[in-house]
């Protein structure tokens, strides 16, 4: 049976013998997909076992459950309260059969993207699957928020395994139950239905047997041609990263260079985009001499490398490097999330020793104190760690699937189900988009180095409280005493503005907190040509929280990276001739961006 849909030559009249051809043809592919699921456990490739998060749902549910059911007057309470909001909206729904006015039991917010379609309030069927549907979640929500007795690590798991539950139950995911596929599948004789399944199938056999979702089309997006094309040399390398120094724009630059220490749960080129969106080539045009980490996409070989070997062959190696290169003994250094975290234990480690190598340190949505860490803490306890360092025991990483899952759950209505209606159910292929298309291109971690980044931040807290050891050394952030520019996302869930303000205490110099508009991603990659968003600075206040901060903070439109580039200048504005890249004895070995960041998981 061919594999194209069939259309008609009227595709706004329904064809029912084009409809059950498409849909023969749809079933057809829904079995390819099957296939597809099932080939790599038929090969040994894959083997399934429950995923551990099952245990913890379950675990975490019986907890819940067990306090509403344990007292009969609770449990009566608790029906009741449901069957009157199904009475209210069965009411409600009469009275619209009748052609009367009358007040939904209930309403989607606003910024629900998802009830956008004006069927869903005009059609008197969506209307009340969409209000029984958020009846039925806010109910659900409701048992958690009102169960008493509950620690705040387990109320925290339910209220985030009840809003997964509740995203994916969503009538908005299903053909008969969202209006706007509906309206396609029956315009389009089912043609949608034929090309989702066909995305379906390719993304399976892409994941080997797991579903990896495109988020975005990735024609005319490859790294070093469409994104990473800032011009520059790969000057040094070693097992875990690759030191790219980028060419010079400008006549002359500051006399202290930069070094960029990007996250390694995902690849640098978040920090070097299009042109347009480049944070370094940016840099480069304002006359930095900048120098960036490329991380290895680690594979079983490399899983006993711990969080000291990061240390010591990433961002002391590259100091190193920088001394040979430029002749300055220091350097000015940013560091953007877990590569944020990895720059602060270095400060603390140089600080220990006495070494100064630092001038300053400007740390991207970065968290060194972790008693606020946000969502991602509802995937953090004993059980849980154990639980993933025996499954990273066996393959020696964890897989970047895993945690790239982790966090698009974080935003699972945005990054999960919006793909799976627009792709599968709809029919679409994704625009070409940077930023997704980088979110998608996921790396993996060594075991040792994920345990011990996870045991000793998340769980323990170590690294803020003095107890982190490094290198047979014990770290004092107090001792840090470089100027820090400490910039915090407003809407960030992976490092909550609130846990950036709280770890800002923690360092021993002067801390200047910036809050940008936005989130983890676009509240830093904020182009000021692009005129979007905005910061705050409030250099005068000593609050405690966010909203006390707020109070007499400044708002300034636009990009916080000019406000950046001025701090800087204070610290040490001297200048000097553009440097070339490398030198005789660390000749380039490739052009930038190098061959590390293009190993694919």
């Amino acid at each position: 049976m061919s594999e194209v849909a069939v259309e008609t030559k009227a595709p706004n009249t329904f064809d029912p013998e084009a409809f059950a051809l498409n849909i023969a043809k749809a079933m057809e592919s829904s079995g390819q997909a099957l296939a597809a699921y099932l080939k790599p456990r038929e090969n040994g490739e894959a083997r399934d076992k429950p995923p551990n998060e099952v245990n913890e749902i379950i675990k975490t549910f019986s907890t819940v459950a067990n306090y509403w059911l344990s007292d009969d007057k609770r449990s009566a309470e608790l029906q009741i309260k449901l069957g009157r909001a199904y009475l209210d909206l069965w009411g409600s729904a009469m009275h619209r059969m009748a052609g009367e006015e009358a007040k939904p039991a209930i309403e989607p917010p606003p910024r629900d993207k998802r009830f956008a379609d004006p069927e869903w309030k005009s059609n008197q069927f969506f209307d009340f699957i969409m209000q029984a549907y958020l009846l039925t979640t806010k109910w659900a929500q409701e048992l958690v928020d009102n169960a008493e007795g509950l620690d705040e690590h387990t109320r925290k798991k339910a209220e985030f395994y009840v809003q997964q539950i509740a995203n994916a139950l969503a009538p908005s995911n299903f053909v008969m139950t969202n209006p706007e596929v509906l309206r396609e599948t029956v315009a389009s004789n089912g043609s949608n239905l034929v090309r989702g399944m066909g995305m379906l199938v390719e993304d399976i056999e892409a994941g080997h047997g797991s579903l990896r979702i495109r988020q975005s089309d990735p024609a005319n997006l490859e790294v070093g041609v469409n994104m990473a094309t800032t011009a520059g040399k790969v000057i040094f390398q070693n097992e875990i990263m690759q030191l790219i120094q980028y060419q010079p724009a400008t006549e002359n630059v500051l006399s202290t260079p930069l070094l960029i220490v990007p996250p390694w749960i995902n690849k640098f080129y978040i920090l070097d985009l299009k042109p347009e969106k480049s944070f370094v080539k940016w840099c480069v045009d304002q006359g930095i001499t900048v120098f960036l980490i490329s991380w290895v996409n680690p594979d079983k070989r490399l899983g006993n490398k711990t969080f000291e070997d990061y240390m010591k062959e990433g961002p002391l190696a590259a100091m190193d490097v920088i001394e040979q290169v430029t002749g300055e003994m220091t350097v000015h250094t940013v560091g953007y999330c877990v590569g944020g975290t990895l720059l602060a234990t270095t400060l603390a480690w140089l600080a220990e020793k006495r070494r100064v190598r630092v001038a300053s340190a400007t740390f991207l949505a970065t968290q060194v104190d972790f008693s606020h860490a946000g969502d991602l803490l509802v995937f953090v306890d004993e059980q849980q760690i154990s639980a993933l360092e025996k499954d990273m025991q066996a393959t020696g990483v964890l897989e970047g699937s895993k945690m790239a899952m982790a966090f698009n759950m974080l935003r699972s209505n945005d990054l999960i189900w919006a793909y799976v209606v627009s792709n599968y159910l709809k029919g679409k292929q994704p625009s070409a988009f940077d930023l997704l298309h980088w979110n998608s291109d996921a790396t993996r971690m060594p075991a040792a180095n994920h345990s011990f980044y996870l045991r000793n931040c998340y769980l323990e807290n170590k690294l803020s409280s003095g107890k982190m050891v490094i290198d047979n050394t014990r770290l004092d952030l107090s001792r840090v005493k470089v100027p820090v520019y400490n910039l915090a996302t407003r809407e960030d869930h992976i490092a909550p503005a609130e846990s950036v303000l709280y770890g800002s205490q923690f360092f021993g110099g002067p801390v200047k907190y910036v809050l940008s508009g936005s989130g983890h991603i676009a509240g830093v990659i904020n182009p000021p040509a692009a005129g979007k968003y905005q910061y705050w600075t409030n250099d005068a206040s000593h609050a405690e929280t966010v909203a006390d901060w707020m109070k007499t903070a400044q708002e300034h439109a636009g990009s916080w990276w000019p406000n950046w580039r001025e701090w800087l200048s204070g610290i040490d504005g001297e200048q000097v001739p553009a440097r070339s890249v490398g030198t005789e004895a660390l000749p380039p070995l490739e052009d930038a961006p190098g061959s590390y960041v293009r190993v694919r998981a």
